[in-house]
């Protein structure tokens, strides 16, 4: 695949300078969706003119650009390129696994209270469509120390019959980061699996699925890998793929799907196997414009590596916590350094309207955004802290109006 992005600047922690059109003075929004960078416009730039240019013989180029992408998810998750599967984004993957894994009647499913929707929704309906049993439970025990939810969940695990636990590694509305591996461990000794929903995490807090023990996990690309919308990947933990029924297989599903398109006559048969790994999911055509800006993505991303924008964005966060405590907000930020992401979520000072404060805070330049009634701000690696004193400044501002 030739790289098209070599005149470009190289991305520098703390530098916004591929992203000159972004108007926002202080962009602290990635939580929700990251403006695409130069190198990502110039990805997608790329990829539309071939299409335009070579027709169906630019499906040859970007699947071969696929592969590539692969690999490099692979390397950022720490699996095997197998093991990945390219989505629509987290929701699919969701779904794929929720209609796709080997129930039981009356199996149980552990869910936790306060996730987004998008990792409860589809268990719901795999639970009504094969008789599941769910089971929430609170994130609050997680909030101060991770021991209360872990001996939780060890008692629920101690029960009986949970096949399958499903958690996010990082909490879109607290930024509380979940204690994965540890979670892991006790589905394992429990005989239950795990299901990772990492859309708050991947590309910004580190996250290794062998390490970690995950045997599933889902993730977008338009928030903490900055790519654009409607990319994702799926991860299938390959000794778990073979009990995968392919529930939502299609014509891309089987072994050597498209050779009868291309190999003459005689080569259109309907009994090739479904495949056993996690691109059994798909099924069908394929977003390529936004898979080449996922791949442009994640290269960035390696290159500058995730435990170093992670400490560049917790740096951003130690500067501005104590200055939003000064005045009057509430941090729900985790007291332990490893129950921590790249989001920082405060309650407004008493009496203070959030979504007045919030408007206020956009007309002065901050992109930042309110899920549930609490003020989320995401900064990335483009984010310095020589923008703190415009974001103080607007932030004092929005508190005199609102």
């Amino acid at each position: 695949m030739e790289h098209i992005t070599d005149d470009l600047p190289a991305p520098r922690l703390g530098d916004r300078g591929l992203f000159p059109d972004l108007e926002a003075a202080v962009y602290l929004n990635h939580a929700a969706i990251s403006p695409p960078s130069r190198r990502i416009q110039r990805a997608l730039h790329a990829c539309i003119a071939t299409y335009a240019a070579r027709g169906v013989e630019a499906f040859f180029t970007y699947n071969q650009q696929r592969a590539e992408l692969r690999q490099d998810l692979a390397a950022l998750l720490g699996a095997d390129a197998g093991e990945i599967a390219l989505t629509s984004g987290t929701s699919a993957g969701v779904i794929d696994v929720a209609l796709c894994f080997p129930w039981r009647a009356g199996d149980r499913v552990v869910l936790f209270d306060g996730e987004f929707p998008a990792n409860i929704t589809p268990w719901q309906r795999a639970a009504a469509a094969f008789d599941l049993r769910t089971t929430l439970l609170p994130l609050e025990d997680y909030m101060r120390s991770h021991a209360p939810g872990l001996e939780r969940l060890e008692a629920t695990l101690r029960a009986g019959g949970v096949r399958l636990v499903a958690v996010s590694s990082v909490q879109f509305r607290t930024g509380l980061r979940m204690p994965i591996r540890e979670i892991a461990a006790l589905c394992r000794e429990h005989g239950a699996e795990l299901f990772v929903d990492a859309i708050q995490g991947c590309g910004a807090t580190p996250l290794d699925v062998e390490a970690d023990g995950i045997d599933y996990l889902a993730c977008g690309g338009h928030k903490h890998l900055m790519g654009v919308e409607g990319a994702g990947f799926l991860y299938v933990r390959q000794a778990r793929a073979a009990a995968l029924r392919p529930n939502v297989a299609g014509w891309l599903s089987h072994e050597e799907p498209v050779g009868f398109l291309v190999q003459g006559p005689g080569h259109l048969r309907y009994d090739r196997p479904i495949r056993q790994r996690a691109d059994m999911v798909e099924a069908g055509g394929w977003n390529a414009l936004g898979h080449a800006a996922l791949g442009a993505a994640v290269k960035v991303t390696l290159g500058l590596g995730v435990e170093a924008i992670h400490a560049h964005v917790a740096a951003y966060l130690d500067a501005l916590e104590p200055a939003l405590r000064e005045r009057g907000f509430r941090s729900l930020r985790h007291p332990d350094p490893a129950g921590r992401s790249t989001l920082l979520c405060v309650l407004p000072p008493e009496g203070r309207d959030v979504v007045a404060l919030h408007r206020a805070l956009g007309a002065r330049g901050v992109a930042s955004s309110i899920p549930d009634g609490v003020l989320r701000f995401a900064p990335h690696w483009p984010n310095s802290q020589g923008e703190l004193p415009t974001l103080l400044a607007a932030i004092d501002a929005a508190l005199a109006d609102a």
